[in-house]
């Protein structure tokens, strides 16, 4: 099995990438989990469309070899941890490749979406990107101590 969560931009605030770490140390090596930062595209002389266009054919191409594709969204469905927990389950069980996608920060373009077999939403509160990664990885995390009966996860 393989994760990959597929983000644009590279620059996070310190608190968000010692928290990011952190969670990531602690998952299990078979799930051999990685991070994709892509360049966020310069805003000078383009428009929104133009940006999440070329954003989007850089998240596109580092998805591609991908079983499952998963994007972030808004108007994405949202899953309990339980929920979330099973889905890691099953995709342990079947060695899929699964790639988690964060946009930029005007979202995603729709060639993304149609791209994704799958739209999740963290919260339909307005969370900044950094967070959303830190939130993604927190929530493998609990997934996975779910799955193994680790005291991380209370209900």
């Amino acid at each position: 099995m393989k994760i990959n969560l597929v983000v644009i931009g590279k620059k996070m605030p310190d608190w968000i990438q010692t928290g990011i770490n952190h969670y990531q140390k602690q998952l299990p090596a078979q799930l051999n989990f990685n991070l994709i930062s892509l360049e966020a595209q310069k805003r000078k002389g383009k428009n929104i469309e133009q940006i999440k266009a070329l954003e989007g054919e850089l998240i596109i191409k580092a998805s591609k070899d991908s079983s499952l594709v998963i994007a972030f969204d808004e108007h994405g469905k949202q899953h309990s941890t339980k929920t979330i927990a099973k889905y890691l389950g099953d995709w342990q069980q079947n060695g899929e490749t699964i790639s988690l996608i964060i946009g930029g920060a005007d979202g995603l373009s729709d060639e993304v979406k149609n791209h994704a077999n799958q739209l999740w939403g963290l919260s339909n509160l307005t969370l900044p990107h950094s967070m959303a990664r830190l939130l993604a990885v927190e929530q493998l995390y609990r997934a996975h101590s779910l799955l193994t009966n680790h005291p991380y996860h209370r209900d």
